[in-house]
């Protein structure tokens, strides 16, 4: 059935989901989430574990119904088989399990067969660059090798729109980049790519625009530039004392724009890091405070998610 706005081409966005609420016994896992990922674009999901990022993704996929709010992708709403929008997808899940005793081909080869157009399975196996394990069981691949069979079944269909929920969580850093180029590809070739990730450099590189939640809900929503711009300064200094600060009197600083203590870490967001330390510096050392672990750095995504949400993107 198709209910979103069109155009003459097909659907004028790739997913479009309004009030979403999903709730697992008294936790609300996805409080009123509204999103729309243009047709085209790669869109991050990015937010700490727990922040409702798989459980928004599985009802985009229609994994799981939703228990209010609408769901759009490709211009269809979830509903009876869906078979011919599920021919348009590509997923690859947080964490999928293949048969351990098929061979890397074989199972490649299965999942080509369940759709009606595609790569073979060697080509896709060459894109992901696992053609060198084409023989080898499944059960003797490293984590990263899995991970890119898990790609090559979510490509293997050519898919009109790739969901990839947390790609690179657990691989090494060579790895993590061979997956980066991968996405990178489809995104050059219009592909319309989601991603969730909590990795926030992983947002900054690929995609054209993310959306960071926590708790369920939409805290921010642009482009990984607009997004940092709204902190107003490009750099951030940090540093630590055993004295509780007047944040209000920091950031009356010249070329402050922000300060916040927490656990005894000191936060600023600075314009010109080199006049502005000079004058910081200046006021500790008259208000006798005894500073550690000085550093600075240029202002990322996860210096947003913590001026909106006083929290860290990655839990350890």
């Amino acid at each position: 059935m198709s209910t979103g706005p069109t155009s003459r081409d097909g659907p004028s966005t790739a997913i479009r989901i309004s009030g979403l609420v999903k709730r697992f016994d008294r936790t609300v896992a996805v409080d009123g989430l509204d999103l729309e990922v243009r047709l085209g674009e790669c869109f991050a999901l990015l937010g700490p574990n727990g922040a409702g990022k798989t459980t928004t993704v599985e009802i985009m996929e229609g994994i799981l119904k939703p228990d209010e709010g609408r769901v759009e992708v490709l211009g269809e709403s979830w509903g009876g088989g869906n078979l011919g929008l599920r021919q348009r997808l590509g997923i690859q899940l947080q964490e999928t399990r293949f048969p351990e005793r098929l061979k890397v081909r074989e199972t490649v080869a299965l999942f080509r067969s369940l759709y009606r157009r595609g790569p073979s399975a060697a080509d896709t196996m060459r894109r992901v660059r696992i053609e060198d394990k084409a023989g080898d069981l499944v059960k003797h691949l490293s984590g990263g090798q899995r991970q890119r069979l898990s790609l090559a079944c979510a490509l293997v269909g050519d898919p009109d729109l790739l969901f990839l929920d947390e790609p690179t969580t657990g691989l090494d850093p060579q790895s993590r980049l061979q997956i980066w180029d991968i996405v990178s590809e489809l995104r050059q070739k219009g592909k319309t790519v989601l991603l969730t990730t909590h990795y926030m450099e992983e947002a900054q590189r690929l995609c054209d625009r993310v959306a960071i939640i926590d708790y369920g809900k939409l805290m921010a929503l642009g482009s990984p530039g607009e997004l940092i711009a709204s902190l107003g300064a490009q750099h951030i200094v940090e540093f630590d004392t055993k004295k509780e600060l007047d944040c209000e009197s920091l950031a009356r600083i010249d070329g402050v724009h922000g300060a916040g203590q927490e656990n005894g870490t000191v936060r600023l967001t600075v314009e010109d890091v080199h006049r502005a330390l000079r004058r910081l510096l200046r006021q500790l050392e008259t208000d006798g405070v005894e500073i550690e672990n000085l550093t600075t750095h240029h202002a990322t995504l996860e210096d947003v998610f913590v001026a909106l949400t006083g929290r860290h993107l990655r839990e350890e």
